[in-house]
């Protein structure tokens, strides 16, 4: 099949799939798996051979390699030993024995057994790592613990390709000299201490060209200022350490993290990571169609009951491997469970160790190729494992009843103020008030933040504070004012309208989102409104410009400059608020008038510029439209 049209049929059922499958929950990998079981040799055969191709698509768990090491300094290395060694190597031997002890007992050799234990103790990296980004832990304590054992079991691969051969059962053919991961081997013919020696100078060359030699490189091809060139040179260092490690006999894929590990710390490191991103996904998705496009249908419906049970059998016991072992690890239940059912596929190796094992004369050809099957199967059911995962625990969850707190009893003294909300917002708010004497009545309905506080000594009541019988019974009735602090900006806006209604003459408060949610609080009868950000990001601003130069009291009057024109503007947009584009015209030519005006402004308190040391003209216009608002206010309650 020719090149161009190979490559339009993986496009065409990338591009198909994988959004179909995110719009029907399923995330993109099994998007992928499904479209290489389509257009794979085994249904519509629409894509030929597929050695050629996988061998190209197997590139991108190197680059995800690569990627992932630019993210893990050696100081995070370090401190990861536990779960790399420690609870990496212990998944590693307990699934091989475990595999191979239920091997036996289906009547296999003892050696043969225990080659396939080692073989199916190995997961997906690319699969698992993909999984958990879209499910949003991969930087959590199970992504930490899943790259632990991924990252062992790489490891592994070594000891395991020498150790394989020891276990053959039937007479080897002969082999050419190439490496575990199907290339060249240059130091295969030599004595084991020399293999050795082999591989520590080949890591030592990694880490030292890495260190001196590859940042003066990148430094200079920088200098040049062609981002073309800069890609290549990223993609020429992979490849080569990739290729380097092949060798020596050692996983590309290893050598590729070793290389990102040593750069981690480099100054390129972020310009590294966005050039050679696109090349990742693009190439880890070819690899899941291929891995797709190789689950032999007809074996599958040749023996589809033994088939099903081997792979349900493989992923329920590397799931309570490694399930008991993160519990014995200190892991809790939910973080142990979510490993678990993240690792117990087969994983990419294993079509490489069963390759290698039946050229060994270690395991038989008809075996090998049921367990590849076994293998794409499992690794296409995991992204259907982890939803159900998800959905099984969501129904623990629900069907675990709901410790409600005890409201308390309401002082009876008349509170100052209703705070509904004591999150990162209210609590804020309501200790300044009490500080100064206010007293307060706290309503929230977040059962374990009231447990937290409460442990803190403060008093915090449980209810729904849009519900009016609480708020009544709170005291609201009495109250001067009613702070609004809730997390949720639907029920903001109800809260602020109920309690509008029914008390006129209550003072609201309440914390907006943005400028769009503080319109629509003032339209539903809020007396004023507090962005939630816009303080603490005009408060970093000021420190900014005391750092780059500005003396404290000019960065403080900038900052006081730059509040008056914004809520200058926020006023001044508001009549049109709700029109769409009336409002879009109206901000775009407010925004050209207050950028003039705040630059008019600001040139005053620019460092050097003595006139501007007080900024007497601003602050006068500034009094003097606060007098005017106030009179405005007056005006309006007469």
């Amino acid at each position: 099949m020719p090149f161009l049209v190979q490559t339009l049929v993986y496009l065409a059922a990338a591009v198909i799939s994988v959004p179909i499958a995110k719009r029907l929950g399923l995330g993109s990998v099994l998007g992928y798996l499904i479209a290489g079981v389509v257009i794979g040799p085994f249904a519509l055969s629409l894509v030929g051979e597929q050695t050629d191709i996988m061998t190209f698509a197997e590139f991108g768990v190197v680059i995800l390699l690569f990627l992932i090491g630019l993210e893990v300094q050696p100081s995070t290395l370090w401190d990861m030993r536990k779960a790399i060694f420690g609870f990496g190597g212990t998944q590693v031997i307990g699934t091989s024995l475990a595999i191979a002890g239920v091997a036996m007992l289906l009547g296999l050799p003892w050696q043969t057994s225990l080659a396939v234990g080692m073989v199916l103790a190995m997961s997906s990296t690319a699969i698992v790592l993909q999984t958990l980004d879209e499910k949003g832990l991969r930087q959590g304590p199970v992504g930490r613990a899943a790259f632990g054992i991924l990252l062992l079991q790489d490891l592994a691969v070594i000891p395991m390709f020498a150790l394989l051969p020891t276990l053959a059962t039937i007479a080897p053919p002969v082999h050419a000299e190439t490496s575990a991961h199907g290339g060249m081997n240059l130091v295969a013919h030599l004595p084991p201490w020399a293999q050795g020696i082999a591989v520590f100078v080949a890591v030592g060359a990694v880490v030292g060209g890495g260190r001196y030699l590859v940042r003066p490189i990148f430094r200079f091809i920088a200098e040049a200022r062609l981002r073309e060139i800069f890609t290549a040179a990223a993609l020429l260092i992979v490849v080569g350490v990739a290729s380097l490690m092949q060798m020596v006999g050692l996983s590309p894929a290893l050598g590729a993290f070793l290389a990102g590990v040593v750069l981690a710390e480099s100054e390129f490191r972020r310009e590294l990571e966005t050039d050679i991103e696109p090349f990742r996904g693009l190439l880890l998705g070819l690899f899941f169609i291929t891995v797709g496009a190789g689950i032999d249908l007809k074996l599958v419906a040749g023996q589809p009951v033994t088939l099903i049970g081997l792979v349900l059998g493989l992923m329920t016991l590397k799931f309570v491997v490694v399930f008991v072992l993160a519990r014995l690890f200190g892991a809790p239940a939910r973080g142990a469970a979510a490993v678990a059912t993240a690792l117990a596929q087969g994983g990419e190796f294993a079509f490489v160790l069963l390759s290698f094992t039946v050229g060994a004369g270690v395991i038989g050809a008809s075996l090998a190729a049921l367990l590849t099957a076994a293998v794409a199967v499992s690794m296409a059911l995991t992204p259907v494992a982890m939803i159900l995962y998800e959905r099984i625990a969501q129904a623990f969850d629900a069907a675990i009843p709901k410790v409600v707190p005890d409201t308390g009893a309401f002082d009876d003294s008349e509170p100052d103020i209703i705070i509904a909300g004591f999150g990162r917002f209210g609590q804020i708010t309501g200790r300044l008030l009490t500080a100064n004497g206010f007293r307060s009545t706290v309503l929230d309905s977040d059962i374990e933040q009231i447990d937290l506080l409460r442990r803190f000594g403060r008093r915090v009541h449980y209810g729904d504070a849009t519900r009016m019988d609480l708020l009544r019974a709170a005291g609201i009735e009495r109250a001067r004012m009613l702070i609004v602090a809730l997390d949720d900006r639907e029920k903001t806006v109800e809260l602020v309208e109920t309690a509008r209604k029914a008390f006129p003459e209550l003072v609201i408060l309440a914390r907006a989102w943005d400028r769009r949610h503080a319109y629509d609080l003032l339209a539903n009868g809020a007396d004023a409104v507090e962005r939630e950000t816009f303080e603490a990001a005009l408060a970093l601003g000021t420190t900014a410009l005391q750092k780059l130069g500005y003396r404290a009291h000019r960065a403080h009057r900038a900052g006081a400059i730059f509040r008056r024109h914004d809520r200058k503007s926020f006023e001044d947009l508001r009549p049109v608020w709700g029109q769409e584009e009336a409002y879009i015209l109206a901000s775009r030519d407010a925004a050209q008038t207050m950028d003039k005006l705040l630059n008019a402004d600001l040139a005053r308190l620019r460092p050097g510029d003595a006139t501007g040391a007080w900024d007497t003209a601003s602050l006068d216009e500034e009094l003097r439209e606060r007098a005017e608002r106030e009179a405005a206010t007056r005006e309006a309650a007469k």
